[in-house]
């Protein structure tokens, strides 16, 4: 059983998965970092100094009533919080993600696509005569000198 479990685990598209996996992980938090830092903050500069990741709704108030300047200052105080801005954010790194998915799958596609290209038409046919092979613009057979104009 151990030795099966060896040969799963050493094939190719485990390694390839769990490499994939990794690299998946790290991007996302590269993405993350980008909606947090850099994406959200000018836009909440524009619409007046507003931090999405403090945007929320107190639910219900906790041992020290608010108001809360920030959701871990309302979780710090046991308030139960609707947390909108945290979810747009994940929203927006959820649409980065998958836009910068939709476009690998795209480009993999694409390649696949020239791969495939059609075999080139063929250089030569069949003389229906002799049987022999002949250039395809021919149109008498050099083999037999049957005419292959009408054929």
């Amino acid at each position: 059983m151990l030795k099966e479990f060896k040969e799963f685990a050493m094939k190719g598209n485990v390694l390839d998965m769990a490499v994939g996996i990794i690299i998946g992980a790290a991007f996302g938090t590269i993405v993350n970092s980008l909606v947090q830092d850099v994406i959200m903050p000018p836009i909440g500069l524009l619409l007046g100094n507003v931090d999405f990741s403090n945007i929320f709704v107190v639910l219900k108030e906790g041992k020290v009533a608010g108001p809360y300047a920030s959701v871990a200052a309302a979780k710090t105080a046991g308030a139960v919080t609707l947390n909108f801005g945290v979810f747009i954010n994940t929203i927006i790194s959820f649409i980065i993600v998958a836009f910068s998915v939709f476009i690998l799958v795209r480009t993999i596609n694409r390649l696949r696509r020239q791969e495939a290209t059609p075999p080139p038409a063929p250089a030569t046919k069949e003389c229906i005569y002799c049987f022999s092979s002949i250039p395809i613009k021919a149109t008498r057979c050099p083999q037999c000198t049957s005419d292959l104009k009408g054929v």
